[in-house]
């Protein structure tokens, strides 16, 4: 059976889908699938072994110069590689507009969320079968009760498997050069709200080193490289990694003993390596996106006052009493400041101890 998956973005929402492959495979022998997945994504398809193609979309970057799209004969190499090849099924596991748009280039049943369950309702015109999936879940297990659904199986009970194939991380095995045990801190995020605040992230930094560890700082544009630079100014067990593409985060979160993330996609990632990982949550709800799997730890800021807000920008005004607690020009958002460098390096040690003594 030949399955066309549609997941498009974003780097959290792709590998969320990874445990509903797993539990695929396991149930239907042979099972294959295609992945239509954004380009800037399409390593990680790979590294699981049920997928057996990946197809790049650019819909981010074609959607910027859609003259320049079509003369290029993009759209329509695209459009192409989706009628070549002969499928079974179509699953828009995106559950959006866009993603449904796609499957009208395919010549299969489709099959997604049914519209009260989906996350544009509109997309659930596009299906011939439709499912439902209880809202109020993590988005990987609603994924799992989806595939199981449409595939016909029982789901499977228990935590889900990623399954990834870390031979297809080439260099995931390190020698003696990297020997010294070392956390790794994914410090980026998109929302302005969700970034810890950069004096904690010195202060863990400084405890970590402290205790003998080495701190590594990955970075993926110009503000996060001069965050992780600040971060490890002066501290020679703090580390500021080359810039990585996928691949070479997957093999650093690989080998490390552990790492701290905020809400992050590459904290996705982290998890799905099975790395003991502690996750910072202030505006936005672990429960239903929260990092999933073995050893993964979360610790959400629950501002009485107002978190989790959900929002992107803070609209928490701080009052006297706040101002008199904290600095709030460098500890901010206030949610934050429940979860303190003492607190999540007590956490951290916990998590590191449990693995050394399962």
């Amino acid at each position: 059976m030949r399955v066309l998956l549609i997941k498009t973005s974003s780097l959290g929402d792709v590998i969320h889908t990874l445990p509903a492959l797993t539990d695929a495979t396991r149930a239907i022998p042979g099972i294959q699938f295609d992945w239509v997945v954004e380009e800037g994504f399409a390593e990680i398809p790979t590294w699981h072994p049920a997928v057996a193609g990946v197809i790049p979309v650019a819909i981010r970057r074609w959607r910027k110069n859609l003259w320049q799209t079509f003369k290029s004969g993009q759209w329509r190499q695209f459009k192409q590689r989706l009628r070549d090849t002969r499928y079974d099924l179509v699953i828009d596991a995106q559950g959006l507009l866009k993603s449904a748009w796609l499957t009208r280039y395919v010549k299969a049943p489709i099959a997604g969320l049914d519209k009260d369950s989906v996350r544009e309702p509109l997309a659930a015109r596009f299906y011939d079968r439709t499912y439902p999936v209880a809202r109020g879940q993590h988005a990987v297990e609603r994924t799992r009760q989806l595939f199981a659904q449409t595939l016909g199986y029982p789901l499977p009970e228990g935590v889900g498997d990623y399954s990834l194939d870390r031979s297809r991380l080439q260099g995931v095995e390190r020698g003696a050069e990297d020997a010294a045990p070392f956390v790794v801190f994914l410090h980026g995020t998109t929302w302005d709200t969700k970034h810890w605040p950069e004096l904690y992230w010195r202060q863990l930094a400084e405890r970590m080193v402290a205790q003998g560890l080495e701190v590594r700082l990955p970075w993926g544009n110009p503000a996060e490289k001069a965050r992780a630079e600040r971060i490890a100014e002066g501290l020679d067990k703090a580390i500021v990694l080359p810039k990585l593409n996928l691949a070479g985060i997957a093999r650093e979160l690989a080998g490390a003993q552990g790492c701290v993330a905020v809400d992050t996609g590459l904290g996705h990632l982290a998890a799905a390596l099975d790395v003991p990982t502690l996750s910072l949550y202030g505006p936005t709800n672990p429960g239903l996106s929260g990092a999933y799997g073995k050893s993964q730890v979360h610790l959400a800021g629950d501002y009485p006052a107002c978190a989790p807000c959900l929002q992107k920008k803070c609209t928490y005004r701080p009052t006297a009493e706040d101002q008199r607690q904290v600095d709030t020009e460098r500890e901010w958002p206030m949610c934050f400041t429940r979860l303190n460098p003492e607190r999540v390096a007590s956490q951290l040690g916990s998590l590191l101890l449990a693995k050394e003594h399962p």
